[in-house]
């Protein structure tokens, strides 16, 4: 589901790890198996040395998070700089341009203002000023943001103890739990130069939140989730009769939509994501949301082409269209950060654990498709299904200066025929028109032919 990927950007250890591992699942006064549930989680820890090399990638990511309001103003200098470049006699027809640069800067802060307080809650997993170098370019500090135009919120306090919820979302993946009483990685001074494929990425997150947790995503989310919800409902008619829920793996989580549905449906849901950039904006809209449509971001600033009018540019969305603490999550709903090969499920002991794999918009984003399908043979039951949907629109296709690099692109057929070789057989196969993150206002629409499967592996002989 995670349509952003990168080369340099590796995940750190985990973002909050409060409880034990056994506090994950669900105890309830029916049968409780806490040999599965230690299963699952036991094999997330990692080497501290593994843990140590990810997290220095950390600061990486929080300088491009709090760069976000100086390469907004670069962009807005621009369109400063060509409207100015206008003849008087052209410069008369656009009077409102003016107005509109100030709006823009409106939306910058209120935008900066929400990733501000999303970093004020981050915990990181260890203490990242130790490997953030002296900034090479200037970035806005806390205090200079709370002064922008438009900044109307103050800050809010988002230490352990005031979190909403503790058991909305448990996030982890390793065994450092460092909790910080002054946030030090988010002085200005320690922050990192900041490349533009790191701005786009934030960017990207806050395009991201709309498809995932704003009521104008809904069309979106109906074409991409609704689907794979209504199949996961209709193959597990019995879950809630169960003394245990069954189990579903969502790989490529994202924003932790998709993860926090299946969990509501009643199965023991647990994400995995690889990017930090969405890790931390999820834990934050999980875990410390307060209210309904608490929060306020401009998403589609960013460019000005294919815009019907300026308002569309510049509406707002609200976010989250929906409490996430009191959505009604089953226990045990947790998001794992990692690489899904490298990280988590390379190990035997994860054999045969899931009921089920859900994976949305995801099978793309590797290298080699052919190790997705096989990683997810080996921790899919016996008579458990793979519910798959998305395009084949491999990420690592024809990049530009990766040519030396490997990229196994597979037809429809021959991820077919892959997933056959390794035990899966196909029950139910369609193709849906979706899109993928797109503004519903913008004059191009990206549509992608999707493919929605449900497969289920044989069972041993």
């Amino acid at each position: 589901m995670n349509e952003m990927t990168s080369t340099e950007e590796a995940a750190p250890e985990m973002v909050t790890a409060t409880e034990t591992e056994t506090e994950l699942i669900e105890k309830s006064s029916e049968v409780y198996d806490e040999e599965e549930d230690e299963k699952i989680h036991s094999q997330s820890q990692k080497k501290p040395v593994v843990a140590v090399l990810e997290a220095k990638s950390l600061p990486d990511i929080i300088s491009a998070y709090l760069n976000y309001p100086d390469a907004a103003e670069e962009d807005l200098k621009k369109w400063e700089t060509s409207y100015q470049k206008l003849s008087t006699a052209h410069k008369a027809l656009l009077p409102h341009y003016p107005k509109k640069f100030q709006s823009l800067r409106r939306c910058v802060s209120m935008n900066s203002h929400f990733i501000t307080n999303m970093l004020q809650a981050f915990e990181p997993p260890l203490d990242l000023s130790k490997y953030m170098s002296q900034r090479k370019t200037r970035v806005l500090s806390i205090e200079e943001l709370q002064r922008m135009e438009g900044y109307d919120h103050s800050l809010k306090n988002y230490s352990a103890d005031t979190r909403i919820n503790n058991k909305t979302c448990e996030f982890y993946g390793g065994q450092f739990s460092v909790s910080l009483s002054s946030h030090d990685f988010l002085d200005s001074s320690l922050q990192t130069h900041v490349p533009l494929v790191d701005v786009d990425k934030v960017r990207w997150v806050m395009r991201n939140i709309v498809r995932d947790w704003g009521a104008e995503g809904q069309t979106t989310r109906d074409e991409c989730y609704k689907p794979i919800l209504e199949e996961l409902d209709s193959l597990f008619p019995d879950r809630q009769k169960e003394s245990t829920p069954p189990a579903c793996l969502v790989p490529g989580a994202g924003l932790g939509r998709l993860a926090l549905e299946i969990s509501r449906l009643g199965f023991r849901s647990v994400g995995n994501e690889i990017s930090y950039y969405m890790m931390i904006c999820s834990n934050f809209i999980l875990n410390y949301t307060q209210v309904l449509d608490e929060w306020t971001v401009y998403p589609w600033i960013y460019t000005n082409c294919n815009s019907l009018s300026e308002n569309d540019q510049l509406r707002p969305v609200s976010i989250p269209d929906i409490h996430p603490a009191s959505a009604g999550v089953t226990e045990g709903f947790s998001i794992c950060c990692g690489d899904f090969l490298e990280v988590l499920f390379n190990e035997s002991s994860h054999a045969g654990m899931w009921d089920a794999v859900v994976t949305c918009f995801f099978i793309d984003t590797t290298r080699n498709i052919i190790e997705y399908i096989e990683t997810i043979s080996k921790v899919v039951k016996d008579g458990g299904v793979w519910i798959n949907l998305g395009p084949l629109c491999y990420h690592f296709a024809d990049i530009p200066g990766l040519e030396n690099e490997m990229s196994i692109e597979l037809s429809l057929e021959d991820v077919k025929r892959v997933a056959s070789h390794y035990g899966f057989e196909i029950e139910k196969e369609r193709t849906i028109d979706t899109t993928y993150c797109a503004n519903p206002r913008s004059m191009q629409k990206n549509r992608y032919y999707s493919v929605f499967w449900t497969m289920r592996k044989k069972c041993a002989t």
